[in-house]
């Protein structure tokens, strides 16, 4: 299971290093990927590589990382270089009227460098520090999230196609049992042992079966198309019915054994939707760091080298350039800015209190899911423990049917009963293991569990 988790643990550990590096999918243009068989595994692995949401996904946790920069660019110098050159017209230059007289050069040029660090901004510096950390972890548990909600989807897919594959081998087999049912109702009527009544009921249970195939059929065929989106494939446009996808696992009933009181903690302690929100709180929280430092004096050092050329000194040429270094410090104060960081600040306080209430309110919503979840599970694995006799017995009950037909003890409207308690029992079975499959993934994305790999058994 650990080669299972490989790209998603590269993707986030090149995020966390800040250098990003996503691998790209194969060609989803190809058409090889059609006779392929796919385990679940295989898909989730594929998902990971192609699908559209987290390839988005992986674009904004790039994007994010610019954010994160941008956050730390003010806590760093900044080093700048500056350069002019101006020409004036000789007679726009004065002459100082002194003894050998003086023009000042028509042309004059200078450049420089100069290294600024802001050593104090009311705590706006310590803040964005902070802020830059709490950023790039919203973003991975962003990221984190974007990408178990799409694997979820996959195994969702996944068992749809499942269910579809075997619906169709349960109402093809409902559909070969009655026709078979009206082939001998033929024959015994050519024999003149039944009336045609018998007939007739034997072909409207086939006709009224058939429509229940072709759903299935076209279950199926959506189902697949559905998976081969969400694994980031392009269907073949000469592909107009069925795509032949192969999938080599089927539906199981793995026990998965929970305890909802721990359920619950474990959702709220690793759902990354609850970690975004802390890690909101916590940026809002700095903000309003950021809003009260407009209250306080800014201090910062400069140091830099100029060059420029003589002005006074002879000989007055562009070739004759003074130069030298300066270091000082700077304080700015706004006394009074209009209330402008007043408003700020207001602002900054509602929103850290807004951002907690969020918090609360997702926190609650997770608990309602997990319960939520729980229960359709519990259902769905009620259900299929209540199926597990059914089909026997129902095949049991169609051959005693049939026996007591053949025995004139029985009619064929009993065996026909029989026949369709048998294709209600299969699909019922069969539902009932998607259901337990499907309530299990959902369960395990509500509580924050793996969702890459397969379904662990407890």
């Amino acid at each position: 299971m650990k080669n299972n988790k490989i790209i998603l643990s590269v993707a986030l550990a090149c995020f966390a290093t800040g250098g990003i590096s996503f691998a790209q999918g194969a060609d989803t243009n190809s058409t090889g990927w059609i006779s392929h068989p796919f385990s679940l595994v295989e898909c989730l692995n594929i998902a990971l590589q192609q699908n559209a949401t987290i390839l988005k996904a992986q674009n904004d946790l790039e994007a994010s990382q610019g954010v994160v920069v941008q956050t730390r660019a003010v806590a760093l110098p900044h080093l700048t270089a500056s350069g002019q050159y101006k020409y004036t017209d000789p007679g726009a230059v004065e002459s100082f009227p002194i003894s050998g007289g003086f023009t000042q050069p028509n042309q004059n040029w200078n450049a420089g460098i100069q290294l600024v660090q802001s050593i104090y901004e009311g705590g706006k510096i310590t803040a964005a520090l902070r802020a830059a950390g709490a950023t790039k972890q919203q973003s991975l548990a962003q990221f984190q999230t974007v990408v178990a909600d799409t694997l979820l989807s996959v195994r969702l897919a996944y068992y749809d196609v499942l269910l579809g594959a075997q619906q169709i081998t349960n109402h093809e087999a409902s559909v070969n049992l009655l026709q078979n049912e009206l082939d001998d109702q033929h024959h015994r009527f050519n024999a003149g042992t039944v009336p045609k009544f018998n007939v007739l009921r034997a072909d409207v249970a086939v006709a009224n079966e058939r429509p229940n195939l072709i759903q299935a059929r076209n279950s199926y065929r959506i189902a697949k198309n559905n998976l081969s989106n969400l694994l980031g494939y392009n269907l073949p446009r000469d592909v107009w019915e069925d795509v032949p996808l192969d999938l080599t696992d089927t539906l199981d009933a793995a026990p998965f054994d929970v305890n909802l009181p721990d359920a619950i903690q474990q959702a709220l302690a690793r759902r990354t939707e609850l970690t975004v929100l802390r890690k909101t709180v916590e940026l809002q929280k700095l903000n309003v760091v950021d809003a009260k430092s407009g209250y306080r004096p800014t201090v910062s050092l400069f140091a830099g080298y100029g060059w420029n050329n003589a002005q006074f000194t002879p000989p007055v040429t562009l070739n004759h350039d003074i130069n030298g270094w300066n270091a000082g410090a700077q304080l700015q104060w706004n006394i009074f800015d209009g209330a402008l960081t007043h408003g700020k600040v207001v602002q900054a306080n509602a929103l850290y209190e807004k951002s907690q209430t969020d918090l609360v309110d997702q926190s609650r919503q997770i608990e309602i899911e997990v319960r939520t979840a729980y229960s359709d599970f519990i259902e769905a694995r009620e259900v299929l423990e209540s199926q597990k006799t059914v089909q026997a017995e129902a095949e049991e009950a169609l051959s005693e049917a049939r026996s007591r037909a053949d025995a004139g003890t029985g009619t064929q409207l009993d065996v026909l009963d029989a026949e369709t308690s048998l294709t209600q029992a299969r699909t019922t079975q069969v539902q009932a293991l998607h259901d337990y499959d499907t309530a299990r993934a959902k369960l395990q994305r509500a509580i924050g569990e793996d969702m890459i790999g397969p379904a662990p058994a407890k």
